[in-house]
């Protein structure tokens, strides 16, 4: 019952056009079954009514031929279209409306739950699933109505014509009743099932897609298909079996309608015979059997869409239930502009419940304005801790403050808009790189997007591209070298112009021509900033007003560059001097 009120959520605004959708379609369903209440007037009435001449006959006939005429071409016609129109507006409104809370709800998302979740996954149940959920609305909230009314508007004119013809017309009934419910719990299983196997596909398929350079370098063609292949396989399994048990459903159902057809045809046959049934009557009967039973066999048609669309909304609504792990707190403030200053104070911190501790007790003041530089061997901590001010993460213990206020205490949004990020792999999307850069103020003009790329020294680089600005920069940005998406990346976040800058191993990727660019342009990007920089190589950081040393999560030993060389046993010492012979 749950699931259900959550998706009349989405179907709640459109109460009043599935309404008028639901009287339209009773005018469709009600018209053509008058034709066999004609049938039996032209049968009894015209044909072999012997008391009206040849005359009279033809103009009763002509005049039957009018009113019908009318009535199932000039009036059903856009009866018919409104129908469909209003039907499929109705299920592309609420799927437009679904899809856009879902996307909403994916970028509330924590960084967690995508470490922990593949995309393939995600995008199956975004596409795929919430593409069957509009059924619930175009089948179960008008078709089944539609053909519920159909069948008590024909079951009405069948007991109208005989009573008694009728009840052997709908003995089966039970039958039916007992296969849905057998046929059907098993049904949503197995839907679930084959929905699951096909979200595996498209999360493997994604994953290579991204890898095919790994697996093209490693020769790996052959051994990605076979295990492409158990995956393909473990679907068509789960699809084969959904598809046996559909296939057994729709023969034990269309079974059972094929029997009263011939219970009709014999009891009515020999209530002519006897003189008690009127030939016109049992034409008649023989008319509304079917209008009777292709409603009922579309019904159980649609229980089977309807078990379909529930498994994938199902899915969809575990999409949609899946909790925030970060919101703003009740009463969270707008962030101000301005230089703000960072406070770590006691703070810990680890990814998982279970995990272990990444940061330990870290301690730090970041004053406005000033640049500190983290370094230390990979796994340090160094990332985590900056990943913690925009608020990717929460902290388990402590307190971490930017602007004097803690960050739980600013909206994510504000706080996030004061945050530029340079990292080592910046993601470029695909199309131009115009609107790249203009990531970065999406309100920004022409001119404003090439003084960034200037600053960035990228300009000189765009301009050499077949396109300048305009030249598409391909998924992932693969059509530019790593200095060109670097510096696109730094353009970004000069445009951004924040007030916090953070450059995780920003240079580290490059050769040393880049570096020297990129080095100039971040130089330049950080002045004026609270600027924390995650380095690997220390020749880049000796510039820092702080230098920390990270090992094992915790600080190690902080100070100005010529304070820590002056320690030569001290980690960063040793690491510097290390970095100098390697480069000699």
């Amino acid at each position: 019952m749950k699931q259900w009120k959550a998706y009349f959520k989405f179907v709640k605004p459109y109460t009043k056009w599935i309404i008028l959708t639901l009287i339209i379609g009773i005018l469709k369903f009600g018209i053509p079954s008058l034709l066999p209440l004609v049938q039996k007037y032209v049968v009894d009435d015209i044909l072999l009514n012997q008391a009206v001449d040849i005359t009279e006959k033809i103009n009763r006939l002509l005049v039957v031929l009018g009113g019908t005429f009318f009535l199932f071409v000039i009036v059903r016609g856009p009866v018919e279209y409104a129908r469909q129109y209003f039907a499929q507006f109705i299920t592309a409104k609420i799927l437009f409306d679904l899809r856009n809370k879902l996307y909403a709800h994916l970028q509330r998302l924590s960084l967690r739950y995508y470490q922990n979740t593949k995309v393939g996954e995600v995008i199956s149940r975004f596409i795929n699933d919430a593409e069957q959920t509009k059924n619930i609305v175009e089948v179960g909230m008008m078709n089944v109505w539609l053909d519920s009314f159909t069948l008590v508007f024909v079951l009405g004119f069948m007991f109208y014509l005989n009573p008694l013809l009728t009840l052997v017309a709908i003995s089966i009934f039970p039958l039916y009743a007992i296969a849905v419910k057998v046929l059907y719990k098993r049904l949503k299983k197995l839907t679930k099932d084959r929905s699951a196997a096909l979200a595996g596909i498209q999360a493997y398929l994604h994953e290579r897609i991204q890898g095919i350079s790994v697996i093209r370098s490693f020769a790996l063609e052959r051994h990605d298909a076979r295990q492409f292949e158990g995956i393909n396989g473990k679907y068509l399994s789960r699809a084969m079996a959904h598809s046996r048990w559909n296939a057994w459903t729709f023969a034990i159902i269309n079974t059972l309608t094929d029997i009263a057809p011939l219970l009709v045809i014999g009891y009515g046959g020999y209530q002519v015979i006897q003189g008690h049934l009127t030939l016109g009557t049992f034409v008649a009967f023989f008319g509304y059997l079917d209008r009777l039973y292709a409603p009922l066999k579309r019904l159980i048609n649609s229980s089977t869409i309807l078990t379909q669309a529930s498994a994938s909304w199902e899915r969809v609504l575990e999409l949609l239930e899946e909790p925030y792990e970060m919101t703003d707190a009740k009463g969270a403030e707008v962030m101000p502009a301005g230089t703000h200053g960072i406070t770590f104070r006691n703070v810990w911190f680890k990814y998982q419940e279970q995990g272990n501790w990444v940061l330990k007790n870290i301690s730090l003041q970041v004053n406005p304005g000033q640049t500190v530089a983290f370094v230390g061997m990979s796994g340090g901590g160094k990332s985590s801790l900056v990943g913690l001010i925009p608020r990717f993460y929460d902290i388990q213990k402590g307190t971490l403050t930017v602007g004097g206020k803690d960050v739980r205490d600013w909206t994510m949004e504000s706080l996030r808009s004061r945050v530029g990020m340079v990292l080592q792999d910046n993601f470029l999307f695909s199309g131009n790189v115009r609107d790249n850069i203009k990531l970065g103020n999406p309100e920004a003009d022409d001119e404003d997007v090439v003084a960034a790329a200037k600053a960035a020294n990228a300009h000189e680089f765009i301009m050499a591209l077949p396109q300048g600005y305009d030249t598409e920069v391909g998924e992932r940005g693969v059509k530019l070298s790593g200095g060109q998406k670097q510096r696109v990346a730094i353009a970004r976040v000069f445009l951004k112009d924040p007030p916090i800058l953070i450059l995780d191993e920003a240079t580290s990727a490059l050769d040393l021509e880049s570096e020297h660019l990129i080095q100039q342009s971040l130089q330049d990007l950080s002045k004026s900033r609270t600027t924390l920089i995650v380095a690997h190589r220390l020749s880049t950081i000796t510039h820092a007003d702080l230098i920390i040393v990270m090992k094992n999560g915790a600080v190690a030993e902080r100070g100005t560059h010529e304070e820590l060389m002056a320690k030569p046993e001290g980690v960063y010492a040793q690491l510097y001097n290390i970095q100098n012979l390697n480069h000699q």
